[in-house]
């Protein structure tokens, strides 16, 4: 499988959603709901950071393309395991699906900002990539 591939499907497995119900979650009470909030929030955050690392990429030249591919990859392992080290003192727990789930989104979110950076940079800014 190229690595193409393998991203596309990492990208889809992301952005699955982790409940086909409708749910409030201003009025979340039990752990069950708040966990399918966490859920819900981190499935949109990816939905965010899939779109904006498309459009950057397209963006780009093939050799860049593949890089940020690469950088890409490198991130969601980095992303994976930081939160998986950061929730867990919680492991095991009946929280702890939300407090990674809240990681990862958080961790999702400011990968976004960064990509939505690189790819509004300026004409002339030799730290840009274009």
């Amino acid at each position: 499988m190229t690595p193409s591939i393998r991203f596309a499907l990492l990208l889809a497995l992301c952005g699955a959603s982790a409940g086909a119900y409708a749910l409030d979650c201003s009025k979340a009470s039990t752990q069950a709901e708040i966990n399918g909030c966490a859920a819900r929030d981190l499935s949109q955050a990816d939905t965010e950071l899939n779109e904006t690392y498309l459009a950057y990429r397209a963006k780009l030249r093939l050799a860049q393309q593949n890089q940020i591919r690469d950088v890409q990859l490198a991130w969601i392992k980095y992303r994976d395991l930081s939160c998986r080290f950061e929730s867990s003192n919680v492991a095991g727990g009946s929280a702890a699906g939300m407090v990674l789930q809240n990681c990862l989104a958080d961790k999702t979110r400011q990968r976004t900002k960064e990509l939505q950076a690189l790819s509004g940079c300026q004409e002339g800014d030799l730290a840009c990539v274009r």
